[in-house]
């Protein structure tokens, strides 16, 4: 488990920060006299450096990052309204920007979950949309498992052609079959001891699919052209972006299979979703991107709105491109709105731009602006709240949530939409 060490000042004027960490899966170590291994220290401005200990200065006031190099501590400064984006710096920099990032509550909740399915040796399911951070998420579960020291081993079921499906995953003898000057162990054997994860698996041919039913049945392989089983010992994790369940209705999927499969399920959500982890994602992403500038560019208030405002079709990976694209587009330490380029506008964005200002924080303007695309969207689907999820992107779940908390606020979202309101 990653652990830090904070000291007293730290944990008494950055309560949040450390607050945030430990949710996050961070241990909190009591002070030492000495510094110890693995264990990364937080501190205040003009407090003694632990030498030679991972160190992160935190101070308050004007922004500002500025990553470990060259053997020297990591800096980080921010006020109480920058929060959101400082405690996702902080944890970057302490726990590197590969680290899972997660601010939304849900995002905690199921983070906590894959730590201690973790330590459960047990073959686990990860459903979700493209781009909402599936691999991530069992990478994470790897490295919190006893089998972190093993091969982690990564395959997308619909990149391989189905001729080589086979002979890539369970391995070939030579001769065995035309072109096969060569044996090969496959993906299976080349995992034996750590994880394997089959992504995209209900691309998987069904012929296959009783093959891999064997496998995580009897922990063997029977590689192409040969007699005699293989004993593997691999943890295996299948991730898919379509409901297998209706897959299984449909006869595209084993049933047999998807009950191997989903012994543990654990779901990850579209990021429209999950708003509370834009800005960190998107504070994570900028310190992976910034290479080897002086001094990392921080978000403003105005370019976290528009992130927040956007649909996000592409999820995750549009995020990153458009962080991409705002830290060439910026030349300065800070991002603007302007640096923000999507691939195209969407109806939350453009409304967000015409929400008023002037006396409303942050998180009022990104409601506002939800609201008026939601009202405007539900407008052109005539009521219809089906049509209107799909449109912006959401589930029909959060989009009778947001109607509710809209009435309850006294929006005039209910003007011409009871209909879909009470449907």
């Amino acid at each position: 488990m990653r652990s830090i060490m904070p000291s007293a000042s730290v944990e008494r004027e950055h309560l949040t920060l450390v607050s945030s960490l430990r949710a996050q899966g961070f241990a909190i170590q009591p002070a030492a006299a000495r510094p110890q291994a693995g264990v990364s220290y937080l501190v205040a401005a003009g407090e003694p450096i632990p030498a030679p200990a991972r160190t992160l200065i935190v101070g308050s006031g004007e922004r500002e990052v500025l990553p470990f190099r060259d053997g020297q501590p990591a800096r980080i400064a921010y006020g109480h309204d920058d929060a959101a984006v400082g405690n996702a710096f902080a944890r970057a920099l302490i726990g590197g920007p590969e680290l899972p990032t997660a601010a939304d509550p849900e995002s905690l909740a199921l983070l906590a979950l894959a730590e201690r399915v973790a330590q459960a040796d047990i073959t686990v399911l990860i459903n979700g949309p493209t781009g909402t951070g599936k691999e991530v998420l069992a990478r994470t579960i790897h490295l919190q498992s006893e089998r972190r020291d093993g091969p982690f081993i990564a395959i997308n079921c619909a990149a391989l052609p189905e001729t080589m499906l086979e002979a890539m995953l369970f391995g070939h003898q030579k001769g065995s079959f035309t072109g096969a000057s060569s044996g090969g162990e496959g993906f299976f054997r080349a995992a034996n001891g750590g994880t394997l994860l089959l992504d995209e698996v209900a691309e998987m041919p069904l012929n296959l699919q009783a093959k891999l039913l064997r496998v995580l049945q009897e922990r063997e392989v029977v590689p192409i052209g040969a007699t005699m089983p293989q004993p593997v010992d691999v943890r295996v994790i299948a991730c898919a972006n379509r409901d297998l369940q209706e897959e299984v209705a449909a006869g595209r999927f084993r049933a047999d299979l998807y009950y191997r499969l989903s012994v543990f399920p654990l779901t990850t959500k579209a990021l429209a979703e999950r708003a509370q982890d834009i800005p960190a994602l998107a504070a994570t992403m900028i310190l992976r991107h910034a290479g080897n500038r002086p001094v990392v560019p921080w978000p403003s208030d105005e370019a976290i709105a528009a992130l927040v405002a956007h649909d996000w079709p592409g999820n995750v990976r549009e995020l990153e491109n458009v962080i991409q694209r705002a830290l060439l587009f910026c030349g300065g330490d800070t991002i603007e709105a302007a640096h923000i380029v999507f691939d195209r506008p969407s109806a939350p964005r453009l409304a967000a731009a015409a929400a008023p200002v002037d006396d409303a924080t942050l998180g009022q303007v990104v409601q506002l602006s939800e609201f008026a695309a939601i009202r405007e969207t539900l407008a052109a689907c005539g009521g219809s709240r089906i049509e209107t999820a799909k449109r912006l992107g959401i589930s029909e779940r959060t989009l009778r949530y947001r109607l509710a908390k809209a009435r309850e606020q006294g929006d005039d979202l209910a003007s011409g939409t009871q209909r879909a309101i009470s449907a």
